[in-house]
């Protein structure tokens, strides 16, 4: 009967796969970074609007 899983012997046969896995864990860190830094900053500019909008309707409300 064949064996459902296959380990080699040689465990040099793992490196490619490891430094291949690590290549691509450091890049999906580095896209979540600058996914997390450009979130901050566009979350800092809709507040700064909201709160010019804001501003803009109680002055209005108020001259009324």
């Amino acid at each position: 009967m064949m064996p459902f899983l296959y380990f080699p012997d040689d465990k040099t046969a793992y490196l490619p796969a490891a430094i291949t896995l690590i290549i691509f864990m450091a890049m999906a860190a580095v896209t979540m970074y600058l996914f997390y830094k450009k979130s901050k900053k566009d979350e800092q500019a809709f507040n700064a609007k909201y709160e010019k909008n804001l501003h803009e309707a109680k002055e209005s409300v108020e001259s009324k």
